[in-house]
């Protein structure tokens, strides 16, 4: 019995999200929304299963169920070049890695995808993968090199280490001249047809967190220093150098990253965006 239309949003608490989040004014929907934390791959199987509505995914994850889903415009997490918290720590040169050890988290699978389009792709080497925990000196202990994102990334960045670090947004970059998005908002399609107001009210509603996060970033910096460590001026530089829009520049990187994961056989098929349009006004 449905009293009131309820959305599940999922959210996930990588620093990386929090601009989009922080504001969010929720006294404006009372219980019409709820929260549910999850971390990335929980949230993809939630909303495949319809237990969550909509929420920021993997951009990976949306290509692989791309006909349930569509997109919110200008939200996502991007970056054209560095993003500082998607790491490849190596003993070697990226080229002399063919037939390598290479040691993945069990947590992405749009960077461990990039990884494999970049290193196949533009390097030409084919090394050999292995999940494991994401932590570094372990990794190394047994790898040549090894890929850590989100918090546990950065942590390792700013630890004393001897290897090389290439970030994957700097290699993409380098290699396409292109954006690159990380996570994208998808919206299921039976919650767009249940509830097209509220799915638009709360469109409206991050436009405006993600607005006053540009202007107002210090509280969220403050946090992140609070819980991870590090100083304000690197989380400073952490958010200024990352991007939340999904305009034309974004949404023609990503379209080129599915495209290459396809080719490569990582997607079954090339992967459309469908992008979400307010229909529930007529104007």
């Amino acid at each position: 019995m449905h009293h009131e239309s309820r959305i599940r949003i999922g959210k996930i608490n990588y620093t990386n999200v929090w601009p989009i989040y922080h504001y969010f004014p929720h006294e404006r929907f009372g219980s019409r929304l709820e929260w549910i934390e999850q971390v990335p791959t929980g949230l993809n199987r939630a909303m495949l299963a319809g237990e969550v509505d909509m929420g920021a995914i993997s951009s990976f994850a949306y290509a692989e169920s791309h006909e349930r889903y569509e997109l919110y415009p200008e939200l996502s997490v991007s970056a054209l070049g560095n993003v500082n918290s998607l790491l490849l720590f190596h003993k070697k040169p990226l080229e002399e890695l063919d037939g390598c050890m290479v040691m993945l988290p069990t947590t992405s699978a749009t960077t461990v995808n990039l990884l494999k389009i970049v290193l196949h792709r533009f390097v030409g080497v084919t090394p050999h993968y292995v999940y494991a925990a994401p932590s570094l000196d372990t990794m190394m202990k047994h790898a040549d090199a090894a890929l850590l994102i989100g918090d546990d990334a950065i942590r390792a960045s700013w630890s004393d280490h001897p290897y090389e670090v290439s970030d994957l947004g700097g290699l993409w970059k380098r290699y396409t001249g292109e954006w690159m998005t990380f996570a994208v908002w998808a919206v299921r399609k039976q919650t767009i047809e249940a509830y097209p107001e509220l799915v638009a009210d709360v469109h409206e509603s991050f436009l405006r967190s993600k607005a006053a996060g540009l202007q107002d970033p210090e509280p969220i910096v403050r946090k992140a220093q609070a819980e991870i460590g590090g100083t304000l001026e690197y989380w400073r530089g952490y958010f200024r150098n990352l991007s939340h829009d999904f305009g034309p520049d974004q949404r023609r990187g990503l379209s080129l990253y599915f495209r290459y994961a396809a080719e490569q056989g990582l997607l079954s098929e090339d992967a459309p965006l469908r992008i979400w349009t307010d229909n529930s006004v007529t104007r």
